[in-house]
This record gives C-alpha cells, structure tokens and sequence, in this order.
C-alpha cells in the first residue's frame, strides 16, 4: 500500500509519575494516568512505560562475507546469546550512527569504512520507548579498543565470525533468539533479494 506508514500521536496525560527512577541506571519506570481523546466521561487508565534511551546494533561484515558475532550471557534470560555489538544511546546529542561506530571499536576493536542505516524500530512499543537502530558496516580493518575496559558480562563476552549464510539460517531455524541479532541479519538478506548486487 504506497504511503502506508506509522502516525505520530500523543494522547492526553492527566498526571504522572516514577515507581523507579534508575537508581543512577540507564531505565526508568514512568507511571502515566492517559485518558482516551474524545470521551471525557471515561476514567483515566494507568501505563507504565520503561524509559529507555535506545541502542545502535551494527551488522558488521567483512570481504569474505561473514559477520562478527558476539556470544554474552544475559541475565533475564539465563542464557548466553549470539548477538551483534550493540550499545545504548545515552550520550546527548550523540547521533546513533556515532554511537555504532563506537561500540564497534570498543566492543570488538573494528572500524568500517562502509555503513548502511538499515531501520530503526521499537523493540516493545506496549510498554517501552526503547528504539533501536540497525547499521551494516563493511570495509572492516582491526583497530583494537583503546582504552576501553570491558566490564561485568562484557568481560566474558566471546567474540567470533559466522559466515552470513550459516547466520541467516540459523535465524530461519529458529536456533537463535536474540531480537537484535534477528531483525539485523533479515534484514540483510531482504537487501539481498531486492538486490543481489548488494552485500549484507
């Protein structure tokens, strides 16, 4: 359908507030008493929303077309996933194409001559205002971290390279679950098919 696409809207907010305020951490809870447009006899409802500032997830592919992977365990879910380098948005000002470039230095000592803003979306729109967006990066060449120090589940985090083929149908098969990761290399491969001239 040409033109079809997402609408801005903001429905009115009566008054709210923060259960948990991030305790110096990146998330916040915000309490909102919302009101639905046009029917002032109804009683304002409650949402909470989890105030997140949004990450940068970076596809990065190298000239024998595998892609670098990271292996961490993630606590809320009890399990050590295949994910890409990824950080958050939580310099202000900071563009999100800057904050990939960033974490692909310090989280696996690369720099890319080449990248792509895939999409950006929102990882759970129902409760949270985290937004995410995804970047291919290629012309790899190995920079190392500077003095970046990797800390708590970072400092075990494992690098390696999958080829995108295997990569890809992994996801398909459903043997890995990493959102991030599944959006990014689906994209990808949607590229791919529109253009096959296109890498990533």
């Amino acid at each position: 359908m040409p033109g079809l696409a997402d609408r801005p809207e903001r429905w009115p907010v009566e008054g709210s507030g923060y259960p948990y305020d991030g305790g110096g951490w990146v998330v916040k809870v915000r309490e909102d008493r919302v009101r639905r447009p046009g029917h002032p006899e109804e009683e304002p409802f409650t949402r909470l929303v989890v105030e997140h500032p949004g990450a940068a997830i970076v596809l990065a592919v190298d000239d024998r077309d595998r892609v670098l992977c990271v292996w961490q365990y993630r606590h809320a879910v009890g399990s050590a996933l295949v994910q890409l380098p990824a950080g958050l948005c939580d310099v202000d000002g900071e563009d999100a194409a800057e904050v990939a470039r960033r974490e692909l230095v310090e989280e696996a000592g690369y720099e890319a001559a080449e990248w792509t803003h895939l999409a950006s979306t929102y990882s759970s729109p129902g409760f949270t205002s985290e937004r995410s967006h995804f970047f291919l990066a290629r012309g790899l060449r190995e920079v190392g971290r500077g003095d970046f120090t990797p800390e708590h589940e970072e400092a075990e985090m494992e690098l390696g390279w999958v080829p995108f083929d295997d990569l890809h149908a992994a996801v398909v098969a459903g043997r890995l679950a990493d959102a991030h990761l599944a959006l990014a290399v689906l994209l990808a491969g949607a590229r791919r098919t529109s253009d096959p001239a296109a890498q990533g």
